[in-house]
C-alpha cells in the first residue's frame, strides 16, 4: 500500500552498465551459499537486466525459494549478508529485502523473494524477456522512466506510480507473448 510507505529516495537513471549482470551473478552466489537447498534459482530482473536502457543503478534480483515460510526462518542468513528484511512490503507472498552500501548509503540490491509456483515470478520474467526481445519497446520504457523521474525526482513511490500504467499494459502484452517465445 503506497500510502503507508514513504520513500523519498532521489531518482537517478544511469546509462546501462555491463557490471550489473556480473553484480547480479555474484550476489546470486552469495544468496545460494547462505540459503542452501532452499534457494532454487536467482533471476536478474528489472531495468538493470535490459542492455541499452537507462536504469536506477539498483540491481533487482528475483530469488525463487522452495517455501516462503521456510525462508522466514532463514531471515538471519539474509540479514547477515547486509540485507534489510522488509517482509512482504505491500505485496502478499513476497519477501522483500534491500542491501544498502554502508559507505555511501546508496541502494545496491533489491531482492524480491517468491516461492516456486508463484505467478509473480512469471510476470517479472516475461516482462524482462519481452523487453530483451523488443529493443524498441525497451527504449519506450526508458522514455517512460525518464518522464516519471522528471516529474518525481525525489519520490520513489510517485516515480513508480507515474510509470505504472505503461508497465501494467506492457506486462499484459508480455504475458501474452511469453508462452510462444519459450516454444522456440
Amino acid at each position: 500500500m503506497a500510502e503507508t510507505r514513504k520513500d523519498k529516495t532521489p531518482i537517478v537513471l544511469a546509462p546501462h552498465s555491463t557490471e550489473w549482470a556480473a553484480m547480479a551473478r555474484a550476489e546470486a552466489d552469495k544468496l545460494a551459499a547462505a540459503l542452501g537447498d532452499q534457494l532454487l534459482v536467482v533471476h536478474h530482473i528489472g531495468s538493470t537486466a535490459i542492455p541499452g536502457i537507462k536504469a536506477k543503478p539498483i540491481v533487482d534480483l528475483l530469488p525463487v525459494v522452495l517455501d516462503i515460510r521456510a525462508l522466514d526462518s532463514q531471515k538471519s542468513a539474509i540479514t547477515a549478508l547486509g540485507y534489510e528484511w522488509l517482509g512482504e512490503y505491500g505485496l502478499p507472498r513476497r519477501r522483500f529485502c534491500r542491501l544498502i552500501e554502508p559507505q555511501t548509503g546508496t541502494r545496491k540490491f533489491h531482492a524480491h523473494f517468491y516461492a516456486v509456483g508463484n505467478s509473480e515470478i512469471t510476470r517479472h520474467i516475461a516482462f524482462r524477456d519481452y523487453l530483451l526481445a523488443h529493443p524498441a519497446i525497451a527504449k519506450t520504457y526508458e522514455a517512460e522512466k525518464e518522464a516519471a523521474a522528471a516529474l518525481n525526482p525525489n519520490d520513489m513511490i510517485a516515480y513508480n506510480d507515474a510509470k505504472n500504467n505503461w508497465v501494467k499494459r506492457t506486462e499484459r502484452d508480455a504475458l501474452r507473448w511469453w508462452p510462444s517465445s519459450r516454444a522456440n
